[in-house]
């Protein structure tokens, strides 16, 4: 069993990870991270393992992360985080954590950042 989070970039990214550390934690399971920024991730759990995409080219972040909880068949959780969008952007771009929210065929955990409303 494990507990994967998708990191992406900024605090929302930052949040996400120390969540899914401690539900990994809580649980006694693997920590799984999957990298969405493109960029070195910052420390990380020491028996944390980490995947990373391979460049702008790569596959749709949505779709990295849903094939490796398909490839992996162990996940337990999905951590994830949140930020807000205005209508605008709602209306005009896709959200990856929406689309996760809607396509995980396991438990998600949705976090924001502290100090968002």
């Amino acid at each position: 069993m494990s507990v994967l989070v998708a990191v992406a970039a900024g605090p929302e990214g930052a949040a996400a990870l120390a969540a899914g550390a401690a539900e990994a934690d809580r649980l006694g399971t693997d920590l799984v991270v999957v990298n969405l920024t493109l960029d070195p991730l910052g420390p990380l759990p020491a028996a944390a393992a980490v995947l990373e995409r391979n460049g702008p080219g790569d596959r749709d972040p949505v779709d990295a992360v849903l094939d490796e909880i398909a490839e992996r068949g162990d996940v337990a959780r999905l951590v994830i985080g949140l930020r807000r969008r205005s209508r605008v952007s709602k209306a005009l771009l896709g959200s990856v954590s929406q689309r996760l929210l809607l396509d995980s065929p396991v438990p998600v955990l949705a976090v924001k950042p502290e100090g968002t409303a």
